[in-house]
């Protein structure tokens, strides 16, 4: 079982594809295939640049994908829904039990609601996931009837993910229009996620850091 056969997986795509229809209702942002994908590669990234092996990184990609398949299901327990779908699906491979179990914890763990880094693969994941903030998953294009979490993504004008192993430093920095989002606002949704990538990066043995119009935050 490689990543790409997971790319092309039908069910893998209905999930997420019919998770991201419900979101879209419900008034969350974009969480299609581009943002898993995004996820996979910044994962993946994060993970060769800490020279972990080729079979972690190929995990890592496979968990990526398909973290956000329980949204088809509810969004509230996501993470649980979603361990229990990939489960089914991946049994179903040839991929060998412990790579199966340790993706199905890695997705069962990505949400700060009920989840944590608890291993290498879970934490590159937490990190991508977090700090996937782009003004062009606000589907809502009308500003005048933006909610705050349309607001804050929005009003992130850039995000870069800067992977320093050398310092062993995972950083996020951001640009914010504050004519926007106040950075009270922005700090108010993402504190939880940047604390949980904090621990995440711990996991990988760095320090995470965030910085928001040149300020340091974390």
């Amino acid at each position: 079982m490689k990543y790409k056969d997971i790319r092309e997986n039908k069910e893998v795509k209905a999930f997420l594809k019919k998770g991201n229809e419900n979101l879209g209702v419900l008034g969350y942002t974009d969480h299609s295939e581009k943002h898993c994908a995004i996820v996979a590669e910044h994962a993946a990234l994060i993970l060769e640049k800490f020279k972990f092996s080729n079979h972690d990184i190929e995990l890592v990609k496979i968990a990526s994908f398909m973290h956000d398949i329980g949204n088809a299901v509810n969004r509230n327990a996501h993470g649980e829904y979603g361990a229990m779908l990939a489960n089914d699906i991946l049994r179903r491979t040839d991929m060998p039990l412990e790579d199966r179990v340790t993706v199905v914890s890695a997705i069962g763990n990505h949400d700060e609601a009920t989840g944590g880094a608890i291993d290498t693969i879970s934490a590159a994941l937490i990190i991508a996931d977090k700090t996937d903030v782009r003004r062009n998953r606000v589907r809502n294009k009308e500003m005048a009837s933006f909610d705050k979490h349309d607001r804050v993504n929005y009003a992130v004008t850039e995000a870069k993910l800067k992977i320093s192993p050398e310092k062993a430093t995972i950083a996020l920095n951001l640009q914010v229009d504050e004519n926007i989002c106040t950075m009270f606002e922005y700090f108010e949704i993402f504190l939880g996620r940047m604390m949980m990538c904090r621990r995440a990066a711990e996991v990988l043995g760095a320090k995470f850091k965030l910085t928001a119009n040149g300020s340091k935050i974390l």
